[in-house]
């Protein structure tokens, strides 16, 4: 038995490592560079009437490989306005979270799953049942990292239909709001102010709001 443990540990150290080269390898060979806005600009626009798909691919990938998301939902907001660009940033943001859940949950949740005893146990026992509001909290509060949460979500007893709905519906509301203030960045700078532009301040402004006022009301 103990062997055993030693052996799913091992394996799960190595799912780890992985991540952790992964994250370190982009970091050396600087391939975040890549999701600045401007080149993503044009690189997006050099597909056509396909940068949808593009678009939606790259932001799919996106989350796996522990870039920031921001960049990418910015350059939607811009490249395809308030609309559009808030769906399919949408789209992207939530195949995205599927994807590094689906990784964690089918490479390494059997290896952890013997490894639950007692608290531990009843707290993946609490996630199976009620785990959509775990995923609403920390979707709409950011306690910890984005791109991190994916993987820990698949690694608990929640239904994966719970995830996916939970994650789209609550991860929505910033992305709408990063997406529609980006859109009228343009008109900022040329000293317009269009309604995107003041919906979009309202929106990051109330997105901002909901960590502080939950801090407050824990304590």
């Amino acid at each position: 038995m103990e062997k055993e443990k030693n052996k799913k540990l091992i394996k799960i150290s190595l799912f780890i490592a992985i991540l952790i080269t992964i994250v370190i390898t982009i970091k050396i060979l600087r391939l975040d560079q890549f999701l600045e806005k401007e080149r993503l600009q044009n690189w997006i626009g050099s597909f056509g009437s396909a940068g949808p798909i593009a678009y939606i691919i790259l932001f799919s990938i996106t989350p796996s490989l522990f870039l920031p998301g921001l960049p990418v939902t910015i350059t939607g907001g811009i490249v395809f306005g308030p609309l559009w660009g808030t769906i399919y940033a949408s789209i992207g943001s939530t195949i995205g979270a599927c994807l590094a859940f689906l990784i964690a949950r089918y490479f390494a949740r059997s290896q952890i799953e013997s490894l639950l005893t007692g608290r531990l146990q009843s707290i993946d026992d609490g996630v199976e049942k009620k785990g959509w509001i775990f995923v609403a909290i920390t979707r709409l509060i950011p306690l910890f990292p984005f791109n991190l949460l994916n993987y820990a979500f698949g690694l608990t007893k929640i239904k994966f239909r719970d995830y996916a709905i939970a994650s789209w519906v609550f991860m929505l509301p910033a992305t709408a709001a990063y997406t529609i203030f980006s859109s009228s960045l343009f008109d900022a700078i040329h000293g317009r102010v269009s309604k995107e532009l003041v919906i979009g301040i309202f929106l990051l402004a109330v997105i901002s709001a909901v960590p502080i006022i939950y801090r407050a009301k824990i304590k």
